[in-house]
Protein backbone atom coordinates (compact mmCIF):
# COMPACT_ATOMS: atom_id res chain seq x y z
CA UNK A 1 0.00 0.00 0.00
CA UNK A 2 1.24 3.48 -0.86
CA UNK A 3 2.33 5.27 2.27
CA UNK A 4 2.51 8.68 0.61
CA UNK A 5 -0.83 8.46 -1.19
CA UNK A 6 -2.72 7.46 1.95
CA UNK A 7 -1.56 10.52 3.92
CA UNK A 8 -4.23 13.24 3.88
CA UNK A 9 -3.12 16.71 2.83
CA UNK A 10 -4.19 19.53 5.14
CA UNK A 11 -4.83 22.65 3.11
CA UNK A 12 -3.63 25.93 4.74
CA UNK A 13 -6.19 28.68 5.34
CA UNK A 14 -4.72 31.06 2.74
CA UNK A 15 -4.88 28.43 -0.04
CA UNK A 16 -7.94 27.57 -2.11
CA UNK A 17 -8.17 24.35 -4.09
CA UNK A 18 -10.79 23.86 -6.79
CA UNK A 19 -11.50 20.47 -8.31
CA UNK A 20 -13.01 20.26 -11.79
CA UNK A 21 -13.05 16.54 -12.57
CA UNK A 22 -9.37 15.64 -12.62
CA UNK A 23 -8.26 19.25 -13.11
CA UNK A 24 -6.83 20.63 -9.85
CA UNK A 25 -6.28 24.38 -9.43
CA UNK A 26 -4.42 25.71 -6.39
CA UNK A 27 -4.46 29.44 -5.56
CA UNK A 28 -2.33 30.97 -2.85
CA UNK A 29 -0.50 34.13 -1.84
CA UNK A 30 2.35 33.60 -4.35
CA UNK A 31 0.24 32.66 -7.38
CA UNK A 32 -1.85 29.99 -9.04
CA UNK A 33 -1.00 26.52 -10.37
CA UNK A 34 -3.22 24.17 -12.34
CA UNK A 35 -2.68 20.57 -13.43
CA UNK A 36 -4.59 17.70 -15.01
CA UNK A 37 -4.23 14.33 -13.24
CA UNK A 38 -4.79 10.68 -14.12
CA UNK A 39 -8.47 9.78 -14.24
CA UNK A 40 -7.95 6.52 -12.31
CA UNK A 41 -7.00 8.28 -9.06
CA UNK A 42 -9.94 9.98 -7.33
CA UNK A 43 -9.28 13.27 -5.56
CA UNK A 44 -11.64 14.60 -2.89
CA UNK A 45 -11.61 17.74 -0.76
CA UNK A 46 -13.63 17.81 2.46
CA UNK A 47 -13.31 20.32 5.32
CA UNK A 48 -9.87 21.55 4.23
CA UNK A 49 -8.42 18.03 3.94
CA UNK A 50 -7.53 16.64 0.52
CA UNK A 51 -7.39 12.86 0.05
CA UNK A 52 -6.48 10.67 -2.88
CA UNK A 53 -7.75 7.12 -3.38
CA UNK A 54 -7.02 4.46 -5.95
CA UNK A 55 -9.50 1.93 -7.35
CA UNK A 56 -7.34 -1.19 -6.97
CA UNK A 57 -3.92 -2.52 -6.00
CA UNK A 58 -2.84 -2.81 -9.63
CA UNK A 59 0.78 -1.74 -10.18
CA UNK A 60 -0.18 1.31 -12.28
CA UNK A 61 -2.69 2.49 -9.68
CA UNK A 62 -0.23 2.05 -6.83
CA UNK A 63 2.49 4.00 -8.64
CA UNK A 64 0.17 6.88 -9.55
CA UNK A 65 -1.43 7.11 -6.10
CA UNK A 66 1.59 8.51 -4.27
CA UNK A 67 2.67 10.55 -7.29
CA UNK A 68 -0.63 12.42 -7.51
CA UNK A 69 -0.60 13.14 -3.76
CA UNK A 70 3.01 14.40 -3.92
CA UNK A 71 2.34 16.62 -6.93
CA UNK A 72 -0.65 18.25 -5.25
CA UNK A 73 1.40 18.70 -2.06
CA UNK A 74 4.15 20.39 -4.08
CA UNK A 75 1.58 22.68 -5.70
CA UNK A 76 0.30 23.74 -2.26
CA UNK A 77 3.84 24.30 -0.97
CA UNK A 78 4.75 26.26 -4.11
CA UNK A 79 1.88 28.75 -3.84
CA UNK A 80 2.56 29.30 -0.12
CA UNK A 81 6.37 29.26 0.25
CA UNK A 82 7.77 28.85 -3.26
CA UNK A 83 10.79 26.84 -4.37
CA UNK A 84 14.41 27.82 -4.82
CA UNK A 85 17.53 26.24 -6.32
CA UNK A 86 20.96 27.66 -5.65
CA UNK A 87 23.83 27.41 -8.13
CA UNK A 88 27.52 28.20 -7.63
CA UNK A 89 29.93 29.31 -10.37
CA UNK A 90 33.38 27.89 -9.68
CA UNK A 91 36.32 29.03 -11.79
CA UNK A 92 38.67 31.94 -12.35
CA UNK A 93 36.72 34.79 -13.93
CA UNK A 94 33.39 32.98 -13.71
CA UNK A 95 30.67 35.40 -12.70
CA UNK A 96 26.97 36.10 -13.07
CA UNK A 97 25.05 39.35 -13.41
CA UNK A 98 21.41 40.17 -13.88
CA UNK A 99 20.35 42.74 -16.44
CA UNK A 100 16.59 43.33 -16.62
CA UNK A 101 14.97 39.95 -17.14
CA UNK A 102 18.20 38.29 -18.37
CA UNK A 103 20.83 36.33 -16.50
CA UNK A 104 24.28 36.95 -18.01
CA UNK A 105 26.92 34.32 -17.29
CA UNK A 106 30.64 34.63 -17.97
CA UNK A 107 31.70 31.00 -17.69
CA UNK A 108 34.84 30.62 -19.76
CA UNK A 109 33.47 30.99 -23.27
CA UNK A 110 34.55 33.72 -25.68
CA UNK A 111 31.12 35.31 -25.28
CA UNK A 112 28.75 35.83 -22.34
CA UNK A 113 25.87 33.37 -22.08
CA UNK A 114 22.47 35.06 -21.78
CA UNK A 115 19.45 33.26 -20.33
CA UNK A 116 16.02 34.91 -20.37
CA UNK A 117 13.65 34.48 -17.45
CA UNK A 118 10.85 32.02 -18.16
CA UNK A 119 7.33 32.96 -17.08
CA UNK A 120 6.96 32.00 -13.43
CA UNK A 121 10.73 31.96 -12.78
CA UNK A 122 12.89 34.71 -11.39
CA UNK A 123 16.66 34.92 -11.03
CA UNK A 124 18.58 36.48 -8.16
CA UNK A 125 22.32 37.12 -8.08
CA UNK A 126 23.30 37.71 -4.43
CA UNK A 127 27.03 37.62 -5.28
CA UNK A 128 29.21 37.36 -8.39
CA UNK A 129 29.45 33.58 -8.26
CA UNK A 130 26.03 32.60 -6.91
CA UNK A 131 22.68 32.37 -8.73
CA UNK A 132 19.27 31.69 -7.17
CA UNK A 133 16.44 30.33 -9.31
CA UNK A 134 13.05 30.99 -7.67
CA UNK A 135 9.49 30.12 -8.58
CA UNK A 136 6.26 28.43 -7.49
CA UNK A 137 6.42 25.41 -9.84
CA UNK A 138 8.91 22.87 -8.46
CA UNK A 139 9.34 21.10 -11.79
CA UNK A 140 9.99 24.32 -13.69
CA UNK A 141 12.48 25.60 -11.10
CA UNK A 142 14.44 22.33 -11.34
CA UNK A 143 14.35 22.36 -15.15
CA UNK A 144 15.64 25.94 -15.42
CA UNK A 145 18.37 25.30 -12.83
CA UNK A 146 19.39 22.16 -14.73
CA UNK A 147 19.51 24.16 -17.98
CA UNK A 148 21.82 26.74 -16.40
CA UNK A 149 24.04 23.98 -15.01
CA UNK A 150 24.21 22.28 -18.42
CA UNK A 151 25.79 25.40 -19.97
CA UNK A 152 29.07 24.48 -18.21
CA UNK A 153 28.93 21.29 -16.16
CA UNK A 154 31.62 20.82 -13.50
CA UNK A 155 34.65 19.10 -14.93
CA UNK A 156 36.42 16.46 -12.83
CA UNK A 157 40.03 17.68 -13.07
CA UNK A 158 39.89 21.26 -11.76
CA UNK A 159 36.24 21.32 -10.63
CA UNK A 160 35.45 24.39 -12.73
CA UNK A 161 31.89 24.90 -13.90
CA UNK A 162 28.37 25.56 -12.67
CA UNK A 163 27.21 23.33 -9.84
CA UNK A 164 24.38 23.13 -7.35
CA UNK A 165 25.22 24.51 -3.91
CA UNK A 166 26.48 21.61 -1.81
CA UNK A 167 27.06 19.32 -4.82
CA UNK A 168 30.11 17.11 -4.45
CA UNK A 169 32.25 16.90 -7.59
CA UNK A 170 34.56 13.92 -7.57
CA UNK A 171 37.94 15.00 -8.81
CA UNK A 172 40.19 12.78 -10.86
CA UNK A 173 43.91 12.55 -10.72
CA UNK A 174 45.60 14.08 -13.75
CA UNK A 175 48.19 12.47 -15.96
CA UNK A 176 51.54 11.93 -14.35
CA UNK A 177 54.43 13.04 -16.50
CA UNK A 178 56.94 10.18 -16.64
Amino acid sequence: MSRVGVNPLTVPDDVTITLDGQQVTVKGPKGELSRQFNSDISISLEDGVLTTTRPSDHKDHRSMHGTVRSLIGNMVEGVTKGFEKSLDLVGVGYRATKSGDKLILNIGYSHPVEIKEVEGIEFEVPSNNKVLVKGIDKQLVGAVASDIRSRRTPEPYNGKGVRYTGEQVRSKEGKTGK
